[in-house]
């Protein structure tokens, strides 16, 4: 009898998550299925920073990946196994995306540091952004200081801010970076991005000195690259960096 891998892994979930649904999350990599019922497998954590593999002293570098708003998690499942290796340890951070984010940045750098200290072979930060998680990484920028390299990647990110968010939030974008912080800004199409395309003007471009901008094109694997499918676009870049 021929079983539907979906069903096992609904199962598996089901049966370990009786009273929190952060159980077996370090088996992220090895579970293989629906994305979208891994994604949300991804959107049922609880607030917070969360390795979703097992941590090894090999590792040198804290990857977290930070959703945006309204997130159901399918769009991060391909991106995250993408970029891991065996040089860095993959996290997602849930956050409170219904809110201002400022509680939330401290909460993520406050949980950055208690990583790095328990794990001293660590000596780099990459975070990848998307969506409102881009303007929530790049404005941890500000406030950043701890003595390792953060590499920032907003993609899809409303830098310039949105006008409910700049009144209520009092939100500004960063100027210029410190040392030893690099921001990527990976921006997509306007036109083809569903979140952004009926605004009057692309709250993605904003002029943050020594930063890097790259516009991504219009067609991902034969699919109109929009604002969710950016995360993956960005990945397959970065692992060829690796």
């Amino acid at each position: 009898m021929k079983i539907n891998r979906s069903f096992i892994l609904a199962l598996c979930l089901l049966s370990s998550c009786n009273e929190s649904k952060e159980i077996d999350i370090k088996d992220f990599f090895s579970l293989e299925g629906d994305v979208f019922l891994l994604g949300e497998y991804l959107a049922d954590l609880n607030f917070g920073l969360h390795d979703i593999e097992i941590s090894s002293s090999a590792e040198r570098t804290l990857l977290i990946g930070i959703h945006g708003s309204n997130s159901e998690g399918y769009e991060w499942v391909y991106p995250l196994k993408t970029l891991n290796n065996d040089t860095n340890i993959v996290s997602f951070f849930r956050w409170d995306d219904g809110s201002c984010p400022d509680s939330s940045i401290d909460i993520l750098l406050n949980s950055i540091k208690t990583r790095l200290d328990q794990s001293p072979n660590l000596n780099k930060v990459i975070l990848i952004g998307h969506s409102y998680g881009g303007l929530l990484v790049t404005t941890l920028s500000k406030i950043w200081d701890i003595d390792v390299p953060l590499h920032i990647h907003s993609v899809a990110g409303p830098l310039k801010g949105m006008s409910m968010l700049s009144s209520l939030c009092n939100y500004q974008p960063p100027s210029s970076l410190a040392t030893g912080i690099s921001l990527y800004q990976w921006r997509t199409i306007q036109e083809l991005d569903g979140a952004f395309k009926d605004l009057e003007y692309d709250p993605q471009v904003v002029d943050i000195k020594n930063s890097y901008v790259t516009r991504l094109p219009k067609t991902y694997k034969g699919n109109k690259l929009g604002h969710n499918w950016s995360i993956s676009w960005v990945a397959d870049e970065l692992s060829k960096e690796e």
